[in-house]
């Protein structure tokens, strides 16, 4: 079996860490040096794959041999992207907008392998339906769960699923910030199969 690729996550989001280590696949974490400024008039959706490529791609110039895997998150209200707030102040502006609001969340992610030349992005939307909060139960969350690195201000995977009535998606764990059906699929494409442990590879 011929020897796999190193496989780098292009992040150093512990929750996509967190979600890439349930492939059970070896890897490595390497920041991405990526402007994620949205270009003028850019859809949400269209920025969230523009920057999980870009960022997949910047690692992988620096490691053209390894299978890199980008990611990117825009909290799309009704065309409006809405990043990570930052600070309370700002999450409490988030959630406010939030509130009773069905809202996409538009992950993407992208597998970059310059060395055998691959390159590909898929987006996976998640649609949420927000409660009409209270500003108390604003309040309260963030200084439950203070999800401050987390675009829309609310972290699903904990306290921030209270602050839902539904979610509709194809692909789990899109959600928390990396969707690893696609995820899975690309890596397939690239020549790591997840099924096959830790010497997980394909034929190119």
């Amino acid at each position: 079996m011929p020897t796999p690729p190193p496989l780098i996550l292009g992040s150093t989001s512990r929750y996509r860490r967190e979600l890439l280590e349930r492939l059970r696949l070896p890897f490595t974490c390497v920041a991405p040096q990526v402007d994620e400024t949205p270009l003028p008039g850019e859809a949400p959706a269209t920025l969230a794959l523009r920057l999980a490529i870009a960022k997949a791609q910047a690692v992988a110039t620096l490691h053209p041999q390894a299978v890199v895997i980008g990611s990117d998150q825009v909290c799309d209200l009704h065309g409006e992207a809405l990043g990570k707030p930052g600070t309370h102040e700002r999450a409490v502006a988030q959630l406010q907008r939030l509130r009773g609001q069905q809202v996409v969340f538009q992950t993407a992610v992208a597998v970059v392998c310059q060395a055998r030349g691959y390159a590909q992005g898929l987006l996976a939307p998640v649609t949420v339906q927000f409660r009409a909060l209270s500003d108390a139960e604003i309040e309260r969350y963030l200084r439950l769960d203070e999800p401050y690195d987390c675009a829309g201000s609310a972290k699903s995977e904990t306290l921030g699923i209270t602050l839902l009535s539904a979610i509709h998606s194809d692909d789990p764990t899109a959600l928390i910030g990396l969707p690893l059906i696609r995820t899975s699929e690309l890596l397939r494409g690239a020549g790591i199969d997840p099924l096959a442990g830790p010497t997980a590879s394909t034929a190119p």
